[in-house]
């Protein structure tokens, strides 16, 4: 099969080929990499040549077990659960790590700010910087589920497969999560503004 037909195939068939043709691995990475690589800058708070390096770590962990993904799955959710998984084992190696600045783009801004009652006509570099310093300082088991929903786009059912954990659990994360993130960022100011 040519590489410029696998633009058209899915995830998962991409995967299941991927077994005999790494050439359909190559098309996964690419549809992958910016997203992955947000994802784990963001939880780690890392700089873009520290999460490149954690991001290849990722994909060929997932190259040598793409034989055990299962085709019935959702691709994304067994990659993203890939990722989490090596983002834990590096975030419990490191202690102390400096802050990394990242940006918040303006429809994660908007979903959040509207989510938690934020006043979404206020100044937008004021709320990007707010939510971006919010967020740096929830817990990572808060920062997690809210960066896998708001700034990955992935549904509730996405999620609780990535962690693996019940979708009550992931609920109730979200809204600790949501809770936590309006105290660090007092909301109830926010409105004042």
């Amino acid at each position: 099969m040519a590489a410029g037909t696998f633009g058209a195939m899915a995830d998962e068939a991409l995967a299941a080929l991927a077994v005999r043709q790494p050439e359909a691995y190559d098309e996964l990475m690419r549809r992958y990499q910016a997203k992955l690589l947000r994802y784990i800058r963001r939880l780690m708070l890392l700089n873009a040549q520290e999460a490149e390096d954690l991001l290849q770590d990722v994909f060929l962990s997932a190259y040598v077990n793409i034989g055990d993904f299962d085709p019935e799955l959702k691709f994304s959710a067994w990659i993203y659960r890939i990722a989490h998984n090596r983002v834990i084992s590096e975030f419990r190696k490191v202690s102390v790590r400096p802050t990394v600045s990242f940006e918040v783009e303006q429809d994660a801004v908007l979903r959040i700010a509207s989510d938690v009652n934020l006043p979404v006509d206020m100044d937008r570099k004021i709320l990007q910087k707010r939510i971006r310093d919010g967020l740096r300082k929830l817990p990572l088991k808060y920062r997690e589920v809210l960066e896998l929903y708001y700034f990955e786009g992935l549904a509730v059912q996405e999620i609780s497969d990535v962690l693996r954990k019940p979708i009550g659990t992931i609920g109730t994360l979200m809204r600790r999560g949501k809770q936590a993130f309006c105290e660090i960022i007092d909301c109830r100011t926010l409105s004042l503004l």
